[in-house]
């Protein structure tokens, strides 16, 4: 009987019944699912890349429209170039789907934060915790996303595909995707002067092509491995030698690296910001602060990998395989190493030593509402130094403290209530709420916050002073946008990132004895530091300078401490 039907109505309606008889008019064919698909998100998820068009110079000339009109058609044919690979009967509506929430996404951050979408950005979010998601979650974003993905998902879903045969669904599917390509080959011909101009001087407009942008990210992360050996760790620093300076020592060398997290230089008093969010730094005549220091990168994810690797950031970005750490080659030397972390992890440099988590920690002063301060790094450190073995600890140890430091948004959860000098402050994750006066003093209360934690480090240091030589340093890994030119956070691609996102304060401390026995006279590097220009390629090797660690992988000419070292005052430490 089923089949008589079916018969019946081939006869009356044709195959196209039997597939769906009960709205034989509705099916839509693939090629213009994909072609109406591909135009909103040309248009309506494009809405942060046309803004930025619009602000170009002369661009309310009749030049200026045709530009923008083909580098729409361009943007929305190259969406459907990519969808007409995907253009399958079970694969469409699922691309389509990830697509419009990609681009949804995307198009909320871009418009909420100034950011742009690369590959460095998506590793960033990939490494992302839960109490970081938790705070760029709210109801400005679920808005976003609703209104981007709503409309076209419930039209999609409600109206059935036309079927086809395979081959004939391969020969249309073919001639979308060339038809694509030759639009925008067209449409480059016609506005090329004016489209080479425009991606070469403004160069961002390459980042916020939506979803474009994450679709070549992901690719770009996806074939790391066919560029970047991932599977082996190379062996760095075995030769590592502990030099003359530990020859008979009575102290061992004590030195804490404090790893800041979204530091501003321009933002510290110390470095001649006009408030006073460093009080306690600046009250002191025995620290070393270099005001023209700058980032490996303008996230974490970029940054702390570069800095803590010997290449620098040009040999890092094109190195073939990863090594191993400075971490490692201060173990291979024999010292005792420890990385005390209060943030989202050492991104791999670690891996090797013991650590710490303070975050799972649980102190009803430090950890307000399930989120530790920085000073929790300080709490029983004595009880875990004494836990590292005593024979490495005979010799130096070497804490690594990785701050929460300045973490963006939500910057009011950095500093603890008796800290917030600067009021009102922006209580929202939603940057764009507040006024920019308010994000500022969010900010800042986070170095009011910064300066008494490495006060407390400094001072805990000096009660070490009967036991131990001692040390510290303190470096962001990379700045912040404040809303300048509406960009907030960090992340930017390097090239087109603004000089605040990578411009950061690094600050050194030695005590008396460590002078003494590395031979680096803290006036000196007060006026050699005061200006001259440093960067994060001579981290690796400061730190073993100042550790006397010798080995093959150590440059000289890249040690920030090598003008003020004098070689003669080096001695056994007493």
């Amino acid at each position: 009987m089923p089949l008589l039907l079916q018969r019946m109505q081939r006869l009356a309606f044709g195959r196209r019944a039997v597939a769906h008889p009960t709205h034989p008019s509705r099916d839509i064919h693939p090629a213009w699912v994909v072609v109406l698909a591909s135009a909103w998100l040309a248009t309506a998820c494009n809405v942060p890349l046309w803004r930025e068009v619009a602000a170009l110079p002369g661009q309310d000339t009749l030049r200026g429209w045709g530009f923008a009109l083909a580098f729409a058609v361009i943007v929305a044919a190259g969406n459907a170039a990519l969808l007409s690979v995907l253009a399958w009967r079970w694969t469409l509506k699922p691309a389509i789907t990830v697509m419009l929430l990609m681009a949804a996404f995307g198009a909320y951050f871009m418009l909420a934060y100034g950011i742009a979408i690369d590959a460095s950005m998506l590793v960033n979010v990939m490494q992302t915790d839960v109490k970081e998601a938790g705070d760029l979650l709210n109801w400005r974003m679920l808005a976003t996303v609703l209104a981007l993905t709503a409309p076209p998902l419930l039209w999609l879903y409600r109206r059935p595909v036309r079927r086809m045969h395979a081959f004939r669904h391969m020969a249309h599917n073919g001639a979308l995707l060339v038809g694509s390509i030759v639009v925008i080959v067209v449409c480059l011909l016609l506005v090329f002067q004016d489209f080479a101009s425009v991606m070469r001087n403004h160069t961002k407009l390459r980042y916020l092509i939506n979803p474009l942008n994450s679709v070549y990210a992901l690719g770009n992360i996806a074939t790391k491995p066919l560029r970047l050996d991932t599977s082996t760790l190379m062996p760095l620093g075995r030769d590592a030698q502990l030099g003359a300076s530990y020859a008979g020592q009575q102290k061992p060398p004590l030195l804490v690296l404090v790893l800041g997290e979204t530091g501003r230089s321009v933002n510290f008093g110390l470095n001649g910001y006009d408030r006073p969010t460093t009080p306690l730094l600046s009250a002191r005549t025995d620290l070393v602060t270099a005001r023209n220091a700058w980032s490996c990168g303008t996230s974490t994810a970029a940054s702390v990998p570069c800095m803590f690797s010997h290449l620098g950031r040009s040999g890092f970005e094109a190195r073939k395989a990863n090594y191993e750490s400075l971490i490692d080659v201060l173990h291979h030397a024999g010292l005792a190493v420890l990385w005390l972390d209060n943030q989202a992890g050492c991104k791999g440099v670690c891996e090797r030593v013991g650590q710490v988590h303070t975050t799972a920690l649980q102190d009803p002063a430090l950890c307000p509402d399930g989120e530790c301060l920085d000073p929790i790094m300080l709490k029983d450190l004595d009880q875990r130094l004494a836990n590292l073995p005593a024979e490495q600890r005979s010799r130096g140890t070497v804490v690594v403290m990785h701050q929460m430091g300045s973490h963006g948004p939500a910057y009011f959860k950095r500093s603890a209530a008796a800290l917030k000098k600067f009021q009102p402050e922006c209580t929202s994750t939603a940057l764009q709420e507040c006024t920019q006066a308010q994000v500022v003093n969010a900010y800042d209360n986070s170095i009011v916050q910064t300066d008494q934690f490495l006060d407390s480090v400094i001072n805990w240091l000096s009660a070490q002073s009967d036991k131990a030589q001692t040390a510290m340093i303190y470096v962001a890994d990379h700045g912040e946008s404040l809303g300048e030119n509406n960009i907030y956070l960090h992340g930017l691609p390097y090239s087109i990132a603004p000089d605040v996102q990578k411009h950061v304060p690094w600050i050194t401390w030695l005590s008396p004895a460590m002078q003494a026995r590395s031979g680096v006279s803290t006036p000196c590097l007060q006026k050699d530091l005061a200006e001259r220009r440093i960067t994060h390629d001579g981290y690796f090797h400061s730190v073993l300078g100042l550790m006397d660690v010798k080995t093959n992988v150590y440059n000289r000419d890249w040690d920030m401490f090598t003008g003020c070292r004098h070689p003669a005052a080096v001695q056994p430490a007493g």
